[in-house]
């Protein structure tokens, strides 16, 4: 199993979610979180004073996927948050050794 790590600009999380959902990925969270990726603009930048620099919220959003679906699951977060800058977020993908369920 595979752990994906998508950060997206909030404006795309909903689209990336709904993409992700309907191509039959379940097995997600989304949470705000404060992040340094480049801002799409001035409205969406806000000074932090525990982090003493300027931040955007964007979202992290983790999904668990089954080894061949990494390729689907990175291409629907790939399509549906990229932004019209150069740069739209982040992904990061883990391998999962164990998952115990309780």
């Amino acid at each position: 199993m595979i752990e994906i790590k998508a950060f997206v600009h909030r404006s795309r999380a909903a689209s990336v979610v709904r993409a992700l959902r309907k191509g039959g990925f379940a097995n997600m969270t989304a949470v705000d979180v404060k992040g340094m990726v480049k801002a799409l603009d001035e409205k969406e930048q806000q000074y932090s004073t525990e982090l003493g620099d300027r931040v955007i919220t964007e979202v992290k959003l983790e999904l668990v996927c089954e080894d061949d679906r990494l390729s689907e699951a990175t291409e629907l977060i790939r399509a549906n948050g990229k932004t019209d800058m150069e740069e739209s977020g982040f992904i990061y993908v883990s391998n999962i050794t164990a998952a115990i369920p309780f």
